[in-house]
């Protein structure tokens, strides 16, 4: 039996849409993976890598642990969506990294640990001048920080490291492809301008290269290090005219400002009405406001991403064709 062969890797969350991508590559590194969700892998053939369990049932989550023995901790499981309320809501982000932090605690195999959190931990406008200086945008963000928080108050006695995607992109993703992707070849969105808008965004894969860049870093590097993961930040109507372009072949409008400003004013008149607005004035905000992160850091020390922005879009666009639907 190999190293590889005998290493054991645990993932949170892996039936999710970088969880998913992460249980691949450890699998195609010929290491033992066991995915806790409480949903089943999207692929077939990862159903044999996954145990169903919910992080907020600690009993269940240290059984599953206990049994595996793992070396090393991908945590992923979280509530992700926007359409939370409270904070209460996103009780999978803060009480389940609780419970995983205890069960973790109590596991002597344990070496390594990765607990994902977001970059909407500090929101748009100037960068973070530590780990710890929060500005969180949207409650889902203020529920990461509360995770955060949580991990760098534990003292453990394996090497941690906190991840921060930046907006992550690529295959499987769950909202992209009907909000925007399949948008964009019909020929519906329309850009507001030409001022560059500069976003973080990475492809999936490249993301799933970083997390594992931090696994086979010694511990000396990483451990108590918080990395924002993902490629580097890019204007955002070049990311989009690069997906347009390979789903409708031809970059996408543009519309001046001021002109798309007024159509979100009548979109805020619209929804007071009770009508349905595709732009109003958050989302104008959204669409033109700076939002980048400093991924420089995870650039220097890991190396630049396998994966160049035209090979992510190939790839995206080559599974959008074996999804039916989707150009129906």
């Amino acid at each position: 039996m190999t190293d590889q062969e005998s290493r054991k890797v645990l993932v949170t969350g892996g039936s999710g849409f970088i969880g998913t991508h992460v249980v691949d590559a450890l699998i195609r590194e010929g290491v033992v993976v066991l995915n806790l969700d409480t949903l089943p892998p999207p692929e077939e053939a990862q159903h044999p890598h996954w145990r169903q369990c919910d992080i907020l049932d600690v009993a269940s989550l240290k059984e599953r642990v206990d049994e595996f023995r793992p070396a090393e901790v991908v945590h992923l499981a979280a509530r992700t969506d926007m359409g939370g309320e409270t904070v209460e809501d996103y009780a999978t982000n803060s009480e389940g990294t609780a419970n995983v932090l205890q069960v973790l605690e109590s596991s002597e195999s344990v070496e390594r640990v990765v607990f994902t959190s977001t970059q909407f931990v500090v929101g748009p406008g100037r960068p973070p001048v530590n780990d710890e200086d929060y500005r969180p945008h949207t409650i889902y963000g203020e529920s990461k920080v509360e995770a955060e928080r949580l991990v760098q108050r534990t003292r453990s006695h394996y090497a941690w490291t906190i991840i921060r995607p930046t907006n992550i992109w690529g295959p499987l993703h769950p909202r992209y492809t009907d909000e925007f992707w399949r948008v964009l070849k019909r020929g519906l969105y329309f850009h507001p301008g030409r001022t560059p808008v500069v976003r973080s965004y990475g492809y999936v894969k490249n993301v799933v290269y970083q997390i594992q860049c931090i696994l086979r870093s010694p511990h000396s590097q990483v451990d108590r290090q918080v990395y924002y993961l993902g490629d580097e930040p890019i204007d955002l109507l070049d990311w989009v005219d690069a997906f347009s372009i390979a789903l409708a072949d031809r970059p996408a409008r543009v519309v001046p400002r001021p002109m798309f400003r007024l159509v979100a004013l009548a979109g805020d008149v619209a929804v007071g009405l009770g009508i349905n607005a595709p732009i109003f004035s958050s989302r104008y905000r959204s669409m033109t406001e700076d939002y980048w992160t400093p991924t420089d850091r995870t650039l220097t020390e890991f190396g630049p991403p396998p994966y160049s922005l035209q090979e992510g879009v190939d790839e995206t666009v080559e599974w959008l064709r074996g999804q039916g639907s989707f150009w129906e």
